[in-house]
């Protein structure tokens, strides 16, 4: 992920384009590098360090989705559709 892709996420997902900790924009940011992490995980099947920070990211994005559910629950269900992660 390098630094364009990740002011265009602020842009779609912040408040402005200076929100870089907002619980959407983190999200996203998490999302895309999880996507990242499973393409590299499917040539690389035995890279177990990349497998566990990829399991780790994935369990941070559910505490922070439930977070957001918690906080506000329309703005949780626009990017979980956004994003198009939990089917």
């Amino acid at each position: 992920m390098n630094l364009k892709n990740k002011q265009e996420i602020v842009k779609a997902y912040g408040k402005n384009e200076k929100d870089t900790g907002s619980t959407a924009v983190q999200v996203a940011m998490m999302s895309q590098k999880i996507s990242e992490l499973t393409e590299h995980l499917k040539s690389n099947q035995k890279d177990f360090a990349t497998k566990r920070g990829l399991l780790m990211m994935v369990g941070k994005r559910k505490r922070l989705l439930s977070y957001l559910k918690s906080q506000n629950l329309d703005e949780y269900r626009e990017l979980i559709k956004k994003l198009g992660i939990r089917g």
